[in-house]
């Protein structure tokens, strides 16, 4: 699991703010307002390191908007350069894994206290650097309390703009007195899926007509009416779930004290199975903290004549030799504590439309069986799938 220098993870679903509020929400820090027009053509970097012993990747794309109809797409870069500079003086290198995803070592992760600067070069040869950012210790979770809300989600909040029930989570932590701090909060949730595999017109094949293992849907190119399928997994098999909502809190009011019940997330009722749930409190630098609640404010503003056209909020990443590239998103360092909490949703009230339909808008359609099929579909590992059973899953 990348966790995250794809922060968010993801993040994966605000800013560009917002390339027509369709894009990913990536941290940023010192932002530029520049407005946005449908011939947009952005580099956008997407990483936070943390302190945490877990996948630690960089990401680097490209959003260009259709000249036709002003949608914002992803073109990942490949071929590109990409380290680390730790105190200004160690170097870690990335290695490409898919396209435009670099992961640093398995066994690299920050420290409180050091410095940690992003720079990498293009295929193209154009370099870019991020500001050097200080990696800040973080308050530990106290305790987690999840309660159940049948009207949780907003209208923006909902998946497919339905559903509504949410268990939302609180927490308790004692903020120290002895400095300032700027805190983030997001979670990830674990849920058993039973449909590995969706095949847009044709069949999920386990070997092709040579024997050879296959694993892939085959589609049907002279059929256009050709139905689409859906095929079970063929073992146990996880989604993992992001939260793509910023949830921000300064200590200027509470520096010091205990911070009691503040609700930082909202993880939807999609099943009525337990699920395993990470929350995760993140340290954020005061540039970093400045950034995201002026992010916030933007993609949670309504529209009208009188909010003007939307910001697009460059990051502290520049083009080395040309600083007045605007590339968004943001190099962050955090310190997180976490907390595992088994959500068991006896609680939860009303129905749930399942984990399949909530995520892809219908019920699952199965192949009509015939002989031998149809034949289960492998879970394969991704960002938002495992089939290795996540630790602190209970049954």
């Amino acid at each position: 699991m990348d966790r995250f220098c794809l922060d968010m993870r993801s993040l994966a679903v605000k800013v560009v703010i917002c390339l027509s509020m369709g894009f990913s929400l990536l941290t940023c820090v010192d932002p530029v307002d520049l407005p946005i027009n449908s011939s947009l053509d952005v580099l956008i970097v997407d990483c936070t390191l943390t302190d945490k012993a877990e996948t630690q990747v960089i990401r680097l794309n490209r959003s260009k908007a259709d000249v036709i109809t002003g949608r914002f797409g992803y073109v990942p870069l490949t071929g590109a350069n990409v380290q680390i500079l730790v105190d200004s003086l160690n170097v870690v290198i990335a290695q490409e894994t898919t396209d435009g995803r670099y992961q640093l070592p398995a066994d690299f992760k920050g420290l409180t206290g050091h410095v940690y600067q992003l720079k990498f070069t293009l295929s193209d040869g154009t370099r870019y650097e991020s500001t050097p950012e200080q990696l800040q210790p973080v308050a530990p979770i106290g305790q987690v309390r999840a309660q159940f809300n049948p009207t949780s989600l907003s209208g923006i909040e909902r998946l497919n703009n339905a559903y509504s029930a949410a268990h939302d989570f609180y927490v308790d932590f004692t903020d120290p007195g002895d400095q300032t701090n700027y805190y983030r909060w997001d979670w990830i949730d674990w849920e058993r899926q039973e449909w590995c595999r969706s095949c847009n017109k044709g069949l999920y094949q386990i070997r092709d007509n040579q024997g050879n293992l296959l694993e892939d849907c085959v589609n049907n190119t002279l059929n256009a009416s050709f139905p689409n399928y859906d095929y079970n997994c063929r073992t146990a098999c996880w989604e993992i779930i992001y939260s793509n909502n910023l949830v921000l809190f300064s200590d200027q009011f509470s520096n010091g004290n205990p911070v009691k019940s503040l609700l930082i997330g909202q993880v939807p009722l999609y099943s009525k199975e337990a699920s395993l749930v990470e929350v995760r409190q993140s340290s954020l630098t005061k540039k970093a903290y400045d950034y995201l609640e002026r992010l916030n404010d933007q993609t949670q503003a309504t529209g009208g004549v009188a909010s003007g056209q939307p910001a697009l909020l460059v990051g502290n990443v520049q083009n080395v030799a040309q600083r007045n590239e605007p590339v968004v998103g943001y190099f962050a360092v955090s310190s997180v504590s976490t907390v595992q909490y088994w959500l068991t949703r006896r609680d939860a009230s009303g129905s749930a439309p399942g984990l399949f339909q909530a995520l892809n808008g219908h019920d699952p359609i199965n192949e009509p069986p015939l002989g031998n099929r149809p034949p289960s579909a492998v879970c394969v590992a991704s960002d938002t799938r495992t089939p290795f059973k996540p630790a602190g899953w209970r049954n």
